[in-house]
């Protein structure tokens, strides 16, 4: 198992730019299985989960090529169904949750489709039922074995158009149904749909291959199916996750770093969120630009003078990725924030580390954190810690970059999944990071 050493407490400089955005790859990925024509797809990241779906597409009989630094092309025009029900299929689904997102388009394509029962972050239930519920809505017909643990859906006579009202804005229940949707026979509509930046993305995708969907960017989705889809080019956006955990960064080690190309658009209430912790940010062209926060940076209360309060909700809510990087930013910040991961259950139990280096957080249940902040009086100390998740990783390793002394990070293999060479990037301006 691969650890990080960091030898914290130097400030960074320079430029980072983001990678192509993880969540929105590992949907706009399987829709290359909705038709037989070729699909290529630009700022693809190169990271631990996007590229065993990559592999698990090939081992599909999708032929691959890459062209370049993290662009591919995908011509599914000899899909092997037998695959679906091997033991090789069922190790490689089960360590990659994207692998659900294979279902909607083989539904569609083909009248069948199976995946063993995901797996991906330990951070709380993440239930499927959202997906199922759907594809039965379309004429579906669905089993569960306990036995095997394993999923299968069938449509042989294809699938109907329908109205569907969602019981939860699943980003990817809704980019699962709609691909299923964009070749059933008739309209769908899809009400309480999710309309996240990625989501919407998978919409332009499906139109470009001739889908007919209106109300993108908004929780009602109109998809009139078509009888086949064909070839498109497609660019993947930055990855605000990415993007968050860079501010969160340079806050924490009162580094002077500029964040290229962010795809400022697509950035909801991301900025607005770390501008009420007290980070300055400054918009120049499509970067954003943060001075060294040398005199410490303080989180604003609301306008009766009550305690900051940063939640999770659906887009255009603030995305519940960054609630690990606004906690530990808070440490550091004058004045205190409550935290409140309304959607996993288990994402903040990493905050006893933190606590272990010297932050002042109290986590009152599964759900909420205060976070009292040092203002820089007192420096967080180096320790021995494991990462839980994707999330909580990059957290920690934030706190290690701000800590005194050498940490060491295990179980890097999640912060892999979700973070592009990631310590050579943080080399390049100026962190002391090495990979054991």
């Amino acid at each position: 198992m691969e650890s990080f050493k960091i030898e914290g407490g130097h400030s960074l400089y320079g430029s980072i730019t983001p990678q192509g955005a993880k969540n929105e790859a590992l949907q706009v990925l399987c829709l290359v299985l909705l038709t037989q024509e070729k699909v290529t797809i630009h700022n693809v990241p190169d990271i631990l989960d996007v590229n065993k779906l990559i592999e698990l597409l090939g081992d599909l009989g999708v032929k691959i090529q890459k062209l370049g630094k993290g662009s591919y092309s995908f011509q599914a025009d000899e899909v092997n169904m037998d695959y679906l029900s091997s033991p090789e299929f069922a190790k490689q689904s089960q360590s990659l949750r994207g692998s659900i997102m294979i279902l909607g388009p083989l539904l569609a394509r083909f009248g069948y489709g199976g995946v063993p029962k995901p797996g991906g972050d330990k951070i709380g239930r993440r239930r499927l039922d959202t997906h199922f519920d759907g594809f039965v809505k379309l004429g579906a017909t669905f089993n569960y074995s306990h036995e095997n643990h394993y999923y299968t859906i069938t449509a042989p006579n294809g699938l109907k158009g329908t109205y569907i009202l969602l019981d939860e804005a699943s980003v990817t229940g809704t980019a699962n149904i709609l691909m299923a949707a964009s070749l059933a026979e008739g309209i769908t509509t899809i009400y309480n749909a999710a309309c996240e930046p990625y989501l919407q993305q998978v919409c332009r995708m499906l139109c470009q291959m001739g889908a007919q969907i209106e109300g993108i960017g908004s929780n009602l989705l109109t998809i009139k199916g078509v009888k086949k889809l064909g070839g498109c080019t497609h660019r993947i956006l930055p990855d605000m996750i990415e993007i968050g955990s860079w501010i969160g960064m340079a806050a924490m080690t009162q580094s002077e770093l500029t964040i290229k190309e962010v795809g400022w658009e697509h950035l909801g209430l991301i900025p607005t969120i770390f501008e009420r912790l007290g980070i300055t940010l400054e918009r120049r062209g499509d970067d954003i630009y943060i001075p060294a926060h040398t005199e410490g940076y303080e989180i604003q209360n609301f306008i009766d003078g009550s305690i900051l309060t940063v939640y999770d909700a659906p887009w255009p809510g603030f995305t519940p990725d960054l609630l690990s990087i606004i906690l530990v930013t808070a440490i550091q910040a004058r004045g205190e924030v409550l935290v409140h991961q309304k959607m996993f259950e288990s994402r903040l139990f990493f905050v006893d580390k933190l606590i272990d280096m010297g932050a002042k957080i109290i986590l009152c249940d599964p759900h909420r954190a205060v976070v009292i902040g040092n203002d820089f009086k007192s420096r967080l100390r180096a320790t021995t810690m494991t990462s839980p998740d994707i999330r909580a990783g990059i957290a920690l390793l934030i706190a290690a970059l701000s800590a005194k002394g050498t940490s060491t990070i295990h179980n890097i293999e999640q912060i892999d999944r979700g973070y592009e060479c990631i310590e050579e990037r943080l080399q390049a301006i100026g962190a002391k990071i090495t990979r054991v």
